[in-house]
């Protein structure tokens, strides 16, 4: 089975002394970070289709088509979660679009740029997310 690891290396950025919070530089650093993980899982999904239209076969031993309707439905689940990922790249480059990316969308509080680079569609400050992974965990 392939590796399936993308890789989204990229040079944490260097903020300058007197630079305001989602400057156009810091915005123009994330837009660059989602569009290659964007780009990535993309090719993700290309790899993918290909990789099913070239490997499917109809094994007569039930163990060999078990097998592969296994990897096959494991493929398809991870490229599920990734479609979901996309999503969330898209919202959160509209969101740069806007001018309203690294800001809290419960409490309009800055998220943080080091916060940003480990999770790039963050969309909450790690307070009101905390909080949200709480409320869940007693209400489930």
């Amino acid at each position: 089975m392939p590796d399936n690891t993308i890789d989204l290396s990229f040079t944490p950025y260097k903020i300058d002394e007197n630079e305001e919070y989602m400057s156009d530089n810091q915005l123009k650093h994330f837009e660059q970070i989602l569009l290659e993980w964007k780009k990535a899982l993309m090719a993700e999904v290309d790899r993918t289709l290909h990789h099913m239209q070239d490997e499917v076969a109809n094994y007569p031993d039930p163990n060999d088509r078990a097998t592969q309707e296994e990897e096959f439905s494991i493929e398809l689940r991870t490229r599920d979660r990734e479609r979901k990922l996309i999503k969330k790249i898209d919202i959160a480059i509209t969101s740069i679009d806007n001018k309203e990316y690294g800001y809290c969308t419960s409490c309009e509080a800055a998220i943080g740029v080091r916060r940003l680079e480990a999770r790039p569609t963050a969309a909450k400050c790690i307070d009101c997310k905390t909080h949200d992974e709480t409320r869940e965990k007693y209400l489930n």
